[in-house]
Formats: C-alpha cells, sequence, structure tokens
C-alpha cells in the first residue's frame, strides 16, 4: 500500500509521515530529502549532482557515502532545493528514482508531487495544510530564526512552487485535506490512520 502524503513548506509532513510509517510499519520516504541532496552538491560544486548516489536508509541521509541529514537542512540548501526543483531535468530523475522506490511494499511517502505525478494511483492521498502563520512559527522553531523572517521566505517559496511550469505544488484531485493548524502530531497521525483504515 501507498500513502502520498503532500503539502506546503511548514505544513508537518515529514514529521507526520515519519510517525504514519512507524505507526503503521511502513517505510517513510522523503523525497524532498533527494532535492535537497541535489542542491547540496550544487552548492558544493559537483560537475554532475544527478549522478551523485542518495540513501535514505535507517532514518539518515547519504550523499555518496556521507551522513548529509543536518547538512541538508540549512536556510541556503532549503532555498537552492526549491530552486532545484523546478528544473524538468532534476525532478524526471529523481521522479523516476522515487517511482521505482515505492513499487513494491508499503510506503508512505511525502512531498509536494507525490499524489499528482509520482504515485497517481496511490491507495490513499493527502493533502496536509496549515495557515501559513502556524507553517512560519513552525519552521522557525526548527531554525532558531525569527517568524517574520520565515513567512516571507515562506510566501516566496509558496509562488514559486506553485507557479512553477514542471509539477506545481497543488492538491491531488482525489486527495483528503488535513488542516493541522493548532494540531498536535498524535491527533494528525490518529486521523491519517483512520483515513488508512477506511480505504483498506
Amino acid at each position: 500500500m501507498l500513502i502520498a502524503i503532500d503539502g506546503p513548506a511548514g505544513a508537518g509532513k515529514s514529521t507526520v509521515a515519519r510517525a504514519v510509517a512507524d505507526a503503521l510499519g511502513f517505510t517513510y520516504l522523503d523525497s524532498g530529502a533527494m532535492y535537497r541532496c541535489v542542491a547540496l552538491g550544487e552548492l558544493r560544486g559537483a560537475e554532475d549532482p544527478l549522478a551523485a548516489q542518495i540513501d535514505l536508509g535507517g532514518g539518515r541521509v547519504t550523499l555518496d557515502g556521507e551522513d548529509v541529514t543536518e547538512a541538508i537542512r540549512t536556510p541556503e540548501v532549503s532555498e537552492r532545493a526549491s530552486q532545484v526543483a523546478a528544473r524538468p531535468e532534476v525532478r524526471g530523475h529523481l521522479v523516476a528514482l522515487q517511482r521505482a522506490m515505492v513499487r513494491d511494499g508499503d510506503y508512505v511517502a511525502e512531498g509536494r508531487d507525490i499524489g499528482t505525478v509520482v504515485a497517481p494511483d496511490a491507495e490513499l492521498k493527502v493533502f496536509l495544510t496549515a495557515s501559513p502563520e502556524e507553517r512560519a512559527r513552525r519552521r522557525a522553531a526548527q531554525l532558531g530564526v525569527e517568524p517574520e523572517q520565515v513567512l516571507r521566505e515562506q510566501a516566496e517559496r509558496d509562488t514559486r512552487d506553485a507557479t512553477r511550469a514542471h509539477s506545481p505544488l497543488q492538491p491531488a484531485s482525489d486527495a483528503l485535506r488535513v488542516d493541522t493548524t493548532g494540531l498536535g502530531i498524535d491527533e494528525v497521525v490518529a486521523r491519517i490512520a483512520r483515513l488508512v483504515q477506511a480505504v483498506r
């Protein structure tokens, strides 16, 4: 079974998807980490960032054998990741890898185009949302910066993600919207677990 969880930055996708996977005994796929790895490679001056070996096993992210779990979460990498994700050659390469990864077994895959592009036939599609202020507050707490700064940068990224020519951020027509504003992780996980039971 494949559960696709999409949504904008700061909606809680990574935390929720990982928790849902743990609760159900599924494998967790963080598609955003793959774009971040390409972004990190570019920032480091790699000759061909798409040729790098990306491994998402064991809850860690490695790039050509180097653990980059923390390195890919910097604001600089986040900004570049949003830019590289708009390029068709990057999306085409990573979407093919993601499709191969989720072809067999039980997965919770999260990103911005899992339910619309990577796996439009996923058994359950969830589009996580939250108010812009809530999303900015969460991301600011993660990064240790002011929410106002994150809110400005988030608005720019939302516009770029929603208006890019290839795989723009939008809910699949059959996705179920879950607004996480004011909800704890356990509440969101329980809600999605009920949705899983309903489609099984």
